[in-house]
């Protein structure tokens, strides 16, 4: 299940141009609309995921911090 939900928000991390630590590098207004259903803007105008992920197997979740946008759960 996490490993998938970070699919998912790798994809709309992409789709409203999000770096892999939730800075905004895009080039279009049109990606700052409704970034608020997915994303709260952190200090620094950094986005964080409106997420809570939990797994009980700790392995998973250190699988995912690993990953590409594991920074990004991190305010």
């Amino acid at each position: 299940g996490n490993q998938i939900g970070a699919a998912f928000w790798q994809t709309i991390s992409g789709e409203h141009g999000l770096d892999s630590n939730g800075v905004y590098n895009g080039t279009s207004e049109l990606q700052l609309e409704r970034m608020n259903v997915y994303f709260n803007e952190a200090s620094g105008n950094k986005y964080v995921p409106r997420a809570v992920l939990v797994d009980l197997e700790p392995g998973t979740m250190d699988a995912v911090r690993a990953g590409p946008f594991g920074q990004l759960f991190r305010p």
